[in-house]
């Protein structure tokens, strides 16, 4: 089933639901996950994606899974693949005729 809203990016939901609850700064926040700030900033900007190794250290630093945050950008991607404009030259693939 295809999803009509775009889900929120795993950078922004972080921003709001984690930074601004605990009125925790970016400079902050990249200290604690051993990031830099440049790094951080672009995340949580929805301007770079969630990496392996940035899921973890959201993770550890939040007491959440890996998969929380794996996920919310597979969700997005998924969304985006779904919603991007579609090729015009491409064919489906003929259906096997088994003898």
């Amino acid at each position: 089933m295809r999803q009509t809203r775009k889900p929120s990016h795993p950078g922004e939901f972080f921003k709001f639901t984690v930074l601004d609850e605990r009125g925790i700064s970016i400079t902050s926040a990249a200290e604690y996950l051993g990031v830099t700030r440049k790094a951080l900033s672009e995340f949580v900007n929805g301007k770079t994606k969630c990496s392996h190794a940035m899921a973890r250290r959201l993770a550890e630093s939040t007491g959440t899974g890996v998969a929380v945050w794996i996920n919310m950008q597979a969700k997005l991607d998924t969304w985006e693949a779904e919603n991007m404009e579609r090729p015009n030259n491409i064919e489906m693939f003929p259906i096997a005729h088994y003898a």
